[in-house]
């Protein structure tokens, strides 16, 4: 899995645990619907820590909890072509 999909993995994988709509989530986190869909369609492939962060208090987490979790501890940057 590419690094950049780990974080579309992590919102879709909340979103779905706590029953929330990519687009009320843009409502929630203050971030534009048209940077959320482009984080989660994948076109945007390094979103910045800010959105992240807004991201992060809607799911009602701090950031660091929000990028805790297993697929990016485990990430090898070994294993990245770029």
């Amino acid at each position: 899995m590419e690094y950049s999909q780990l974080y579309v993995k992590r919102i879709r994988d909340l979103c779905k645990k706590r029953g929330i709509a990519i687009n009320k989530l843009a409502t929630m986190s203050d971030v534009k619907q048209s940077t959320l869909d482009n984080i989660v369609r994948g076109l945007t492939k390094n979103p910045r820590v800010m959105t992240l962060h807004k991201v992060a208090l809607a799911f009602n987490m701090t950031l660091a909890e929000f990028l805790d979790f297993e697929e990016l501890n485990e990430y090898s940057f070994e294993d990245d072509n770029d």
